[in-house]
């Protein structure tokens, strides 16, 4: 199996009106989607946000649970949060990852609201395949990832789509990744 990266994507984003903003880190993502990526053998969770005073509250709250006290009190707490990293953009995530692999990883994006999308888990196993790529799983807050973030993306997959009979589909961010992992983790252990 090809190593897998998530990126948790703050900038940059859509608003309700499509314009372009940048949304706050919020400590709920830090931990659960950290908790999912751990679970289901991510290699990192890149958050990716420009802005200074949101990557000081990321490393304070990761220094808490580097602490003894904390780290000790939950060690699999600890060691999920160890392995995330804060990006200024999603290409700095891009180089890093390039970095590690020794080649540009398959950049695959979600969304609710995609026009046409490139396939299931299944269809993005087997591009990374041919491609011989890692992939780098990009998840979009707010309102969701910029058309320019999807349009240059290598991958487009399927957008998650509720039961629900009046439409209703709008799940948080954590949720997404959580199903996302599950679905991936799935598929590709079949490649294991």
């Amino acid at each position: 199996m090809k190593n897998l990266y998530l990126g948790l994507v703050h900038h940059p984003i859509k608003n309700k009106r499509g314009a372009e903003v940048t949304t706050s880190v919020t400590n709920l993502d830090i931990h659960d989607i950290a908790r999912s990526c751990r679970t289901f053998g991510f290699n990192h969770y890149f958050i990716v946000t420009p802005i200074k005073k949101q990557q000081e509250l990321i490393a304070t709250i990761l220094n808490h649970w580097e602490e003894d006290k904390a780290g000790e009190y939950n060690p699999d707490r600890q060691d999920a949060l160890s392995f995330i990293q804060c990006t200024n953009s999603i290409e700095e995530s891009i180089n890093k990852i390039e970095e590690l692999e020794g080649h540009r990883p398959l950049v695959a994006v979600t969304g609710a609201n995609f026009q046409a999308d490139d396939g299931d888990e299944k269809k993005l196993r087997e591009r990374m395949l041919l491609d011989n790529k890692s992939l780098f799983l990009l998840f979009g807050t707010g309102w969701g990832l910029m058309d320019s973030v999807v349009e240059g993306a290598d991958f487009r997959l399927t957008p998650l789509r509720g039961i629900a009979k009046d439409g209703y589909n709008h799940l948080s961010v954590r949720s997404a990744v959580a199903i996302y992992c599950d679905r991936i983790g799935r598929v590709f252990k079949e490649t294991l």
